[in-house]
C-alpha cells in the first residue's frame, strides 16, 4: 500500500508541475470528479463502480486522430489494492486498475459489440473496460504507463479475453452505462477472485498511444484530470449491500 501511495503521488506532483502545460482540450466539468463508489451487492454476486462527476459522465468522447500512432484516449479510472492474479494475470509489479475508455481510432474490444451492429471492430468509441496494470514511468506527463512485455516472454500470462497486445491488458466485457453525473460498471465479482474487501480511488485521465517512438510507452498517462480522493491514496473501502 505504501508504495502504491509513493506512486500515485509522484504522479500527481508530475501532472501539477509537468503536464499541466499540456492540458488537453478535453478538461471540463465531464472529467471532475466529485465521487467514487463501489458496492459489492451479496445478493447477486456482483460489485457496481461507480463514479459521479459535476458535469456529465461519458459525453466528452476524443475527436478521431485517423490513425492508431498518437490515438487519443480518454478514461475513468479506479486504481486499486486488487492483486493482477485476481483478474487473471501472472503475479507482476504494479497496480491493477479498472478503466472505462473511450478511443474512436481504434477498436480493442474484439469479443464484444458494444454497439449492438452486428460488427466487431468498429466501436473504440463507445464507453467499455479494460483491467490494465499500471507502473510507474517517467517518460509520459502523466508518470503512469501500462506495462508492456516482450512478446517472447513465455511468463506472461493474460485472461483469455485479453485483446492481443504486448501490453498488461484485458478487455473483460463487462457492462457500462451512463446516466446524467455517473458513469456505472458491473462486475460479477467471481470475475475478481471474489475479492470484495479492497481500497480504491478514482481517477479521470487523458492517455495516448504511441507505435512509432522506441522511447515511449505503447499507452502512457499524459494528462490526470481529477482525482476523487485528492491526493491518489486509495482510502476508499467497497461498501457491502
Amino acid at each position: 500500500m505504501k508504495t502504491i501511495i509513493t506512486i500515485f503521488t509522484t504522479t500527481l506532483l508530475l501532472c501539477t508541475t509537468v503536464s499541466c502545460a499540456q492540458k488537453s482540450e478535453y478538461k471540463n466539468e465531464d472529467f471532475n470528479i466529485k465521487n467514487v463508489q463501489v458496492t459489492n451487492h451479496k445478493d447477486l454476486g456482483i460489485t457496481v463502480w461507480e463514479i459521479a462527476v459535476n458535469g456529465t459522465a461519458g459525453k466528452t468522447v476524443p475527436k478521431k486522430a485517423g490513425q492508431l500512432d498518437g490515438a487519443p484516449v480518454l478514461g475513468y479510472v479506479f486504481p486499486t489494492t486488487l492483486q493482477p492474479t485476481d483478474v487473471g494475470f501472472n503475479q507482476t509489479d504494479g497496480i491493477l486498475a479498472l478503466a472505462l475508455t473511450s478511443h474512436p481510432d481504434f477498436d480493442d474490444t474484439p469479443l464484444w459489440d458494444e454497439n449492438n451492429d452486428q460488427k466487431y471492430d468498429n466501436d473504440g468509441v463507445i464507453w467499455h473496460p479494460h483491467w490494465v496494470v499500471l507502473h510507474k514511468d517517467e517518460r509520459v506527463a502523466g508518470g503512469l504507463s501500462v506495462k508492456q512485455f516482450k512478446k517472447a516472454d513465455k511468463t506472461v500470462v493474460l485472461p483469455p479475453t485479453n485483446p492481443g497486445m504486448p501490453m498488461y491488458m484485458d478487455s473483460p466485457g463487462y457492462p457500462i452505462t451512463t446516466h446524467k453525473h455517473t458513469i456505472k460498471v458491473v462486475v460479477p465479482n467471481y470475475r475478481m477472485n471474489n475479492k470484495i474487501d479492497f481500497n480504491y480511488d478514482g481517477v479521470a485521465a487523458f492517455m495516448q498511444v504511441n507505435t512509432s517512438n522506441p522511447s515511449l510507452p505503447m499507452l502512457g498517462v499524459y494528462d490526470v484530470y481529477s482525482v476523487a480522493s485528492g491526493n491518489l491514496s486509495l482510502p476508499y473501502k467497497v461498501k457491502k449491500q
